[in-house]
């Protein structure tokens, strides 16, 4: 059997990443999806997800994205039980995220953030997790040329 589970919307509130007693980062974060139609005479509907991701895509979340971003998060449906305040049980059904994406340009992001009254992004040193040069965060200089004198590579 298989789940997979796709969802494309909004963060509700800023994502705040957390260590377990093992020093694993994870995440909790909802999510706001519009629904595709409108009712007849009404307005859209909003369905609220909850999504969890863990490790490198917790700490991924938490650097790029904030309340009101638009997010794509991928991954499988999870139900678990637990115990409220009462002693009732209650179920929770949660989105383990696998892999997170951007849906919007950085440009586009910005002018949604004002669109939602929130401040513009801080400047990328406040709060940062410091990352390996990659492709998105690195220079010419954090990457090496490679020869393809026998033109073997595939590209």
């Amino acid at each position: 059997m298989y789940s997979k589970t796709i969802i494309v919307g909004r963060l509700t509130r800023d994502p705040e990443l957390r260590q377990t007693t093992g020093g694993v980062s994870v995440v909790s974060f909802s999510v706001a999806v519009n629904r595709s139609y409108t009712p007849k005479g009404g307005e859209r509907q909003t369905d609220f997800y909850e999504v969890v991701a863990w490790r490198q895509t917790a700490e991924f979340v938490c650097r790029y994205f904030s309340k009101g971003s638009a997010i794509l998060a991928e991954g499988s449906m999870e139900s678990r039980t637990y115990k409220d305040k009462e002693g009732n049980d209650r179920r929770v059904w949660e989105l383990i995220a696998s892999n997170v994406s951007f849906v919007e340009s950085k440009a586009s992001a910005s002018a949604n953030r004002q669109d939602y009254g929130l401040p513009p992004e801080p400047p990328a040193s406040v709060g940062a997790i410091s990352a390996p040069a990659a492709y998105t965060s690195g220079t010419v200089e954090d990457f090496t040329e490679i020869d393809d004198d026998d033109g073997d590579l595939p590209f």
